[in-house]
């Protein structure tokens, strides 16, 4: 198999949300590149990082495609965070360069 075979394949992995078992999709290049072009321009007293926590999660996540932002909001803030913190990581963009 080339590699060529394997452009647009999603690699993906189960992870804990809320006790619950849901699939995350690693990040394309060009996902992670226009979430930090997203970021680039935040403030730190801006809600703007909550859109952008919302797309991280809604790229990777097929199942949250549909949620809207008022659904979101119902969400614990720590737990979206952990979620969005692990796909990064998965993403290879976190601590792990790995992904794992």
């Amino acid at each position: 198999m080339s590699m060529k075979n394997l452009v647009g394949k999603r690699v993906s992995k189960k992870v804990k949300f809320m006790g619950e078992d849901i699939t995350i999709n690693k990040l394309t290049v060009d996902e992670v590149l226009a979430l930090q072009n997203e970021g680039k321009d935040l403030q730190e007293d801006s809600t703007d990082g909550l859109k952008v926590l919302r797309r991280i999660i809604k790229t990777s996540v097929e199942e949250a495609n549909d949620l809207t932002d008022e659904e979101f909001n119902k969400f614990p803030m720590a737990d979206l965070a952990e979620l969005s913190t692990a796909i990064m990581t998965y993403s290879g963009m976190g601590g792990d360069p790995k992904g794992k």
